[in-house]
């Protein structure tokens, strides 16, 4: 009973400690600044560390709106756009190619093709559509892509409203909620990437969604919360036009998604390339140095983090404009993020005289391509 607590005491202290070290003055703090002179008084009402637990919470909350949105909102208005929810047809299970698959090559070569239907006793036609049909089934449906950029789209073009009336409301309270807002928002992302649509700028978008909520909670935290609402604001603004966009592509309305993508392209470099360097990055770089020569910790943990998301925009900016020149000189607006649908030649029925024609192919190879549908 003793030695139980001594060790409560121990971990007490060590906590206590770990606390004291994280909030040290010198590291959030310019000189001459204390956290006293952030505690409540005259009316005056500052940001505290504690609600930021809030942010969890709230996260789970987005994610019901989020249901709700994209099931009751998102499918009825892809309908309407003529946006069907197409049933892909699921190949046979077969542990060989299915092995292959996961282990090997998703697209294997031809020679592999013949070996692996030698293997399995049927047709190189029958491996390679069961091949074409297993990689669809890994691709997200349209259906499924409109609803998840509905979802985004809603949200950014919110918060771009609220945040434009937030940038001449000052008060803490609309702040408060603007924050909680964006950091739940982001927290859900980060929750639902196992079973978001995964893109090849995949690592790209976990590192911005990591550095968005260190920043925004460590601008909660130290009270910088003015820089924190522009940051917000200029990301927000241009990412509903690229949601839009990809809405009407989907729907293959190819001139509106021509018009929303140039629309986007404009306003991410004026905020992503002007703006945010010229004016944010200045504003938290150069400016602090004229009322400080020795900066805190926080004034490097900050900037880190905004170079970071800067880093990010270049590269994005970079795919934008090779979309941009393509679009130009080959009228074709693709983006090479996504993987596109493969196309199944044959019918079901014309599938089954293919199978009725092999040679004696026996077991699970006999029928290595179901009719049936996921």
């Amino acid at each position: 009973m003793v030695s139980l607590t001594a060790t409560s005491e121990s971990m007490a202290y060590i906590l206590k400690t770990l606390n004291r070290w994280f909030w040290w003055e010198n590291i959030w703090m310019p000189i001459n600044c204390t956290w006293a002179d952030f505690v409540d008084r005259d009316g005056l009402v500052f940001p505290k560390p504690h609600q930021l637990y809030a942010t969890i919470p709230y996260a789970f909350v987005l994610l019901i709106i989020r249901f709700f949105t994209e099931r009751y909102v998102a499918i009825p208005l892809a309908k309407a756009l003529g946006i069907k929810n197409v049933r892909r047809v699921k190949p046979q299970p077969n542990p060989v190619l299915e092995s292959y698959f996961r282990e090997c090559s998703r697209q294997p070569s031809q020679s592999e093709i013949k070996g692996l239907a030698k293997k399995c006793n049927c047709t190189v036609h029958l491996v390679e559509k069961w091949f074409r049909r297993r990689r669809n089934l890994e691709i997200p449906t349209v259906l499924r892509k409109f609803q998840e950029a509905f979802w985004r789209f809603s949200f950014y073009l919110t918060s771009s409203i609220v945040g434009f009336i937030f940038l001449y409301d000052t008060l803490l309270p609309s702040q408060y909620w603007y924050y909680m807002a964006e950091i739940g928002f982001y927290w859900s992302l980060i929750f639902t990437l196992g079973i978001d649509i995964k893109r090849k700028d995949f690592t790209a978008h976990v590192v911005h969604h990591l550095a968005a909520i260190g920043l925004m909670s460590g601008s909660w935290c130290g009270n910088y919360v003015r820089l924190g609402t522009l940051v917000i604001f200029v990301h927000d603004t241009a990412d509903f036009w690229l949601e839009a966009a990809k809405m009407f592509n989907y729907a293959r309305w190819e001139k509106t998604c021509n018009i929303l993508f140039i629309i986007f392209s404009i306003a991410f470099f004026i905020t992503r390339m002007i703006l945010f360097p010229f004016w944010i990055l200045r504003a938290t770089l150069y400016q602090p140095t004229y009322y400080s020569t020795t900066p805190v910790i926080a004034y490097f943990l900050f900037n880190g983090m905004l170079l970071t998301l800067q880093g990010l925009h270049l590269y994005w900016g970079y795919l934008i404009f090779k979309i941009l020149k393509r679009f130009v000189f080959l009228k074709d607006l693709k983006d090479d993020r996504s993987d596109e649908e493969e196309e199944d030649s044959l019918t079901d029925i014309e599938e089954e005289s293919t199978k009725s024609g092999t040679k004696n192919s026996s077991g699970s190879s006999k029928h290595l391509l179901s009719s049936s549908h996921h």
